[in-house]
C-alpha cells in the first residue's frame, strides 16, 4: 500500500506520519463510525521509513482504552514512534523525542475532539486535547529538556474544506507567534482532518500545514453522501533544517516543499504523482489541482516547491 511514497519518506532523517485509525486485534477490524484498523500497519509504516506517528485523533477513544492499548503496544513493537495518546500518565507527560542527526527533535500532537465519545474519568490523560496554552505550555518544556526542533501535531479543521477555518487560522497565528526569549517555541505544525489537501502557509516566520489530506482512505463520500474523489489525495510535507548560526538561535527551514498524492483505491496503493505523468492527463489534472490548493495562501512567495 505505501511502497510508492517509500522513495521519498525513507531518505528522511526523521519522518512522522498520522494514525488516525486504533488498531483491533484477531481480525475484528471494522469501519465508519468506530474504527479499528489491522495492526500489520505499523509494520508497513516501519517498512515505509516512518520513524514516529501522531496518534491523536477524532477515532483515538473508538474502541476506549484497549483500543490506544493495542495501537501503541503495536507500533512499539514495530519500533515506531508516537505521540498523542497515552497508556500512562507518566507516559502522557513525556515528549517523544527523535534524533535528527545532530538535532533532538520533540514531537507533540493533540485533537480538537474524541467524537463526543467521554475521555475515561480515571484516565484523562488517555488523549492529548488541543489547547493553546496546553500546546505551548508543552514546547516550552520539550525546549527546556534540550529539543532542538519542536514539531505539533493537531488534528483540527473541518472536514471537506480545502480553505483552513478560523479556528485554524487563529491557533496557527497565536502558536507561531509564542517566544521565549526571542525564539519560536514551535517550529512546525503539522495539521491533518479535513480529508482534502488544504493550504501550506509561513505564519509569523513558521510554516503551517492546515492538513495533508488522508495518505491512505478507501473510496470516500463526503457530508453530502456523495463520492468525492478529492478524499484520496493528499500531500506529503518535507522541510529540511539548518542548524543555527549561534548558540542558542532557532534552527532554521532552508528548504520546504510538497509532493501531491493520490490513494488508488482499485489498486490499493499510495501513487506519487510526480512519478506517475506518464498515466496521462487525468493524473496530471490532479496533480495541478492539489497544487493550486496548496499554494492559495501565498506560500511560494515564501519559498515553498513541489518536491519529487
Amino acid at each position: 500500500m505505501l511502497a510508492g511514497i517509500r522513495s521519498v519518506v525513507a531518505p528522511a532523517d526523521v519522518a512522522l506520519c498520522h494514525m488516525e485509525t486504533v488498531y483491533g486485534a484477531d481480525g475484528d477490524y471494522t469501519g465508519y463510525p468506530l474504527f479499528k484498523s489491522p495492526p500489520e500497519v505499523a509494520r508497513g509504516l516501519a517498512a515505509t521509513g516512518y520513524d514516529g506517528c501522531s496518534t491523536a485523533s477524532n477515532h483515538t477513544l473508538d474502541d476506549g482504552v484497549d483500543g490506544i492499548r493495542r495501537t501503541l503496544d503495536a507500533l512499539d513493537r514495530a519500533g515506531v514512534r508516537h505521540a498523542g495518546s497515552a497508556r500512562s500518565e507518566g507516559e502522557a507527560g513525556a515528549a517523544t523525542v527523535l534524533r535528527a542527526g545532530a538535532a533532538r527533535v520533540a514531537h507533540l500532537a493533540y485533537t480538537t475532539d474524541t467524537n463526543g465519545l467521554p475521555l475515561p474519568p480515571d484516565q484523562p490523560w488517555a488523549v492529548a486535547l488541543l489547547d493553546r496554552e496546553r500546546i505551548i505550555a508543552d514546547a516550552r518544556a520539550a525546549r527546556r529538556a534540550g529539543a532542538d526542533v519542536v514539531v505539533v501535531s493537531v488534528h483540527w479543521g473541518t472536514e471537506w474544506q480545502e480553505a483552513p477555518d478560523q479556528r485554524q487560522t487563529e491557533l496557527a497565528r497565536a502558536l507561531t507567534a509564542s517566544r521565549t526569549n526571542g525564539r519560536p517555541d514551535i517550529d512546525l505544525v503539522l495539521g491533518t482532518h479535513a480529508h482534502v489537501p488544504q493550504a501550506y502557509e509561513k505564519v509569523n516566520g513558521t510554516w503551517v500545514v492546515y492538513g495533508m489530506g488522508d495518505q491512505i482512505a478507501g473510496e470516500m463520500t463526503n457530508h453530502h453522501g456523495v463520492h468525492d474523489p478529492r478524499g484520496n489525495q493528499s500531500t506529503l510535507a518535507r522541510f529540511t533544517f539548518a542548524p543555527p548560526k549561534r548558540s542558542g538561535g532557532r534552527w532554521e527551514v532552508t528548504r520546504a516543499e510538497f509532493v501531491p498524492q493520490l490513494f488508488d483505491v482499485d489498486a490499493g496503493r499510495v501513487v506519487n504523482l510526480n512519478q506517475a505523468l506518464a498515466r496521462g492527463a487525468e493524473v496530471q489534472s490532479v496533480r495541478d489541482r492539489i497544487r493550486k490548493v496548496v499554494l492559495s495562501r501565498g506560500a511560494a512567495q515564501d519559498g515553498l516547491v513541489m518536491g519529487e
